[in-house]
């Protein structure tokens, strides 16, 4: 589904506050709770230990990063996304990727119609490679709180 510069400034700029907000900014790599290393608003991909980005770099990961957030939110979820949760969505893909947003069974709810059923599923995902995260508790929790804006 196509958007308008409108409806992605909506969830853009909701998504830019959820994501930077727990995952922060460093602008040297570090290793995450995991050892998986991390720069600037939580990127990972091809990141090494004593790597250095600027702000302007990472301001630019991020909207890269959200962008494919986004359009794996789109593959995954045929169902209609308000700006709220489609946020919520594009934080969660942006923290676990699209083939496990794709996989999970939030997406099999979302798509059969179950929004309540679908947002509640974001508080399973707190765990990374096995380890229990309060971090990801709570940033689950606020997912799970916007995804039900709106929902009857």
């Amino acid at each position: 589904m196509a958007l308008t510069n409108k409806q992605r400034a909506g969830w853009c700029a909701i998504a830019v506050t959820l994501v930077g907000g727990f995952e922060g900014l460093r602008l040297a790599a570090y290793a995450d709770p995991v050892g998986i290393p991390t720069i600037c608003f939580g990127e990972t991909k091809g990141v090494h230990l004593g790597q250095r980005a600027t702000l302007d770099q990472c301001k630019a990961m991020l909207a890269a990063s959200l962008q494919l957030a986004n359009h794996a939110v789109d593959d995954c979820i045929r169902a209609p996304l308000p700006d709220y949760r489609r946020a919520a969505l594009v934080s969660f893909a942006y923290n676990v990727g699209q083939a496990n947003l794709c996989g999970s069974t939030l997406a099999r709810k979302m798509n059969a119609g179950d929004v309540e059923g679908g947002c509640d599923e974001m508080l399973r995902w707190k765990y990374a490679r096995g380890i229990y995260l309060p971090g990801l508790v709570t940033r689950r929790q606020a997912e799970r709180n916007l995804c039900l804006v709106g929902a009857e």
